[in-house]
């Protein structure tokens, strides 16, 4: 029993020993959240240009005051013209990684987001050609190349800020600097558009998205801001370090005195 007694008293001294470090340092509280952001600038795009629509959203969760992880997906239609052909792309992607928040959280305050992303990005997506016209010495050929299905492959990092402007509700942008990894297809097959990606017959594109984002707080955790610095104990002035009193008095003893012979 008193065995017993003395471990509880042990965890008693350990938590209360916590709790005063903890009050002794500075600390803020920082809500964690699930988001659902889309994108408004695919579809403002397409009221300019008829030929390319693209819908795009995410849904992601805090791990912390850093890190939070995204999934997101969308889908694209894409129509190019010219005067001897026809191309047509459209298809579905998603795009998965983590949101690395690069503001201290006095900053961020949970509510303001400064960083970078980075994205692994699938898509499935057909592509056609209607019809195509050749001209050559005998005359011209019409011909088509039939719809087939493909994946493409890319990894994508996108820097940029997000502010909340109403409560539980934020807008930002981002641009994507995105890398195929793979078209899909073979290499004089390579399709002219992949969804998610852009034109596939180049190894790098860009793009811009601005997003509104939806905010439901779930937890609040409690981040350390500035840890408690030991401080040093001051000496009393007019004391003298130990070591120097001691090495002063043995060279005192070793000195010979004046006018004695050796």
């Amino acid at each position: 029993m008193r065995r017993i007694s003395a471990y509880f008293i042990k965890i008693l001294v350990v938590i209360c020993s916590s709790l005063l470090q903890l009050n002794a340092q500075d600390t803020i509280n920082i809500p964690l959240r699930i988001s659902i952001g889309f994108d408004v600038l695919g579809p403002a795009i397409y009221l300019v240009q008829k030929n390319t629509s693209s819908f795009e959203g995410y849904i992601s969760a805090d791990i912390n005051e850093k890190y939070t992880a995204v999934i997101g997906a969308g889908y694209s239609n894409y129509e190019y013209s010219q005067y001897n052909y026809t191309y047509l792309s459209k298809g579905t992607y998603l795009r998965a990684g983590v949101d690395i928040n690069l503001l201290k959280p006095k900053k961020s305050l949970g509510k303001y987001w400064a960083g970078i992303s980075l994205r692994y990005g699938l898509s499935r997506f057909t592509d056609e050609v209607p019809s195509f016209q050749q001209d050559n010495y005998w005359g011209s050929a019409i011909s088509s190349i039939p719809p087939g299905r493909s994946w493409g492959h890319l990894f994508e990092v996108s820097p940029g800020v997000r502010t909340e402007v109403l409560r539980n509700f934020s807008m930002g942008w981002t641009v994507s600097l995105r890398m195929l990894l793979n078209a899909g297809k073979e290499t004089d097959l390579r399709p002219i558009y992949s969804p998610g990606f852009g034109n596939s017959t180049k190894r790098f594109s860009a793009g811009f998205n601005y997003f509104i984002v939806w905010n439901i707080p779930y937890k609040k955790i409690r981040v350390i801001t500035k840890k408690e610095e030991p401080e040093e104990p001051e000496e009393p002035e007019g004391t003298q370090n130990t070591n120097d009193f001691e090495n002063t008095r043995v060279r005192g003893n070793t000195q010979k005195p004046s006018g004695e012979f050796p």
